[in-house]
C-alpha cells in the first residue's frame, strides 16, 4: 500500500494537478467567450459594453483562461482570477443573500478556491511553466 501511495504522490499527483488546471481553465474560458464573443450564447450578455465591469471580467476570463489552459504564468494568472472570482461573488451574488446555493454563487466560490490552490501548487507536470523552467537554476516560479 505504501508503494502505491508513493507512486500516486510522485507520478500521478503532478499530472492530475495539470488535469484539474486544464479542465478548470476550459470551463472558465467559456464564461469569458460568452461575455465577449456571444459563444456559447447567454441572453444576459447580448448588450455587452466592452468598457463595462462585465466586459472587463470577460477580458480577464479569456486571457487568464487561455494562460491557465496552457499553464503559462499559472501562478500569476490564477492569483488574478482568484481575486476576480472573490470580487464577482461579493458584487454579483452576495447581495442576493449569503447562501451560495440560493444566490447562484457556487461556481464563483469554487473557481476562486481552485485558482487559489493553483497559486500555491503551480501548473503541474503538463504546463508550459514547467517546460520553460526545466533544468534552469533559480527557476522556482513554475
Amino acid at each position: 500500500m505504501s508503494a502505491l501511495i508513493n507512486q500516486l504522490n510522485t507520478l500521478w499527483a503532478p499530472r492530475l494537478l495539470s488535469v484539474l488546471r486544464i479542465v478548470t481553465a476550459f470551463l472558465f474560458l467559456q464564461h469569458g467567450t460568452a461575455k465577449l464573443f456571444g459563444f456559447p450564447h447567454v441572453a444576459f450578455f447580448d448588450e455587452l459594453n466592452l468598457f463595462s465591469l462585465i466586459g472587463f471580467a470577460g477580458l480577464l476570463e479569456v486571457v487568464g483562461g487561455l494562460l491557465l489552459l496552457f499553464g503559462l504564468l499559472t501562478r500569476l494568472s490564477a492569483f488574478i482570477l482568484s481575486g476576480e472570482m472573490a470580487f464577482a461573488y461579493f458584487i454579483g451574488h452576495a447581495p442576493d443573500g449569503w447562501v451560495p446555493l440560493l444566490n447562484g454563487g457556487e461556481p464563483a466560490i469554487l473557481f476562486c478556491f481552485i485558482f487559489l490552490y493553483l497559486v500555491a501548487a503551480g501548473g503541474g507536470a503538463w504546463s508550459l511553466d514547467r517546460r520553460l523552467c526545466r533544468g534552469k537554476p533559480g527557476c522556482d516560479w513554475a
